[in-house]
């Protein structure tokens, strides 16, 4: 399979289970009345509308601020979504798929609801993490897929470069 492809297969992937996953909790479930739901004792379904970015920054309760986002999501979306189809290894195209899945999934968020939905909440004792969803944890899988790459003797060259020992390009 081709890094392209692998990139796109990753992408949507995310899109399908993000939105998947929050349909079925939020319309297919009484969450909303019954929560928190259980899960283990240090994880929770819980529903929390996030109407700003990571970790609740930048919270926007107006159109424009929520617009904005949107449209910040879907030009960061295509902006990564180039380089993931020009992409010279697997890690890097799912790496980046990973995440311009995970944009997507919580650009429809915002556009449908004016808010992301997040519903995971894992705690321990007095540790609270923050709630989140499957496209925030494609999202952070796939930055440590980024980092993965770049440690890589293929990634620190940026793949365009020549390994040593190559032949010169022919002009």
């Amino acid at each position: 399979m081709t890094p392209a492809r692998a990139g796109l297969l990753a992408l949507l992937l995310t899109l399908v289970l993000d939105q998947a996953s929050k349909l079925g909790l939020y319309v297919g479930t009484d969450l909303v009345l019954t929560q928190p739901w259980r899960l283990a004792p240090f994880a929770d379904f819980v529903v929390v509308w996030n109407r700003g970015v990571s970790y609740g920054l930048f919270q926007q309760e107006g159109g424009l601020g929520r617009w904005l986002l949107v449209a910040l999501s879907l030009a960061a979306a295509l902006g990564l979504g180039i380089w993931m189809m020009r992409a010279g290894s697997r890690l890097l195209a799912v790496a980046l798929g990973l995440i311009v899945g995970g944009a997507l999934g919580n650009a429809v968020d915002r556009a449908v609801y004016g808010a992301v939905f997040d519903f995971v909440h894992l705690h321990a004792g007095g540790w609270s993490w923050y709630v989140f969803n499957v496209a925030d944890a494609a999202i952070v899988a796939g930055v440590i897929g980024l980092i993965l790459d770049s440690l890589s003797p293929a990634g620190r060259r940026g793949r365009t470069a020549p390994a040593p020992g190559d032949p010169a390009p022919r002009l």
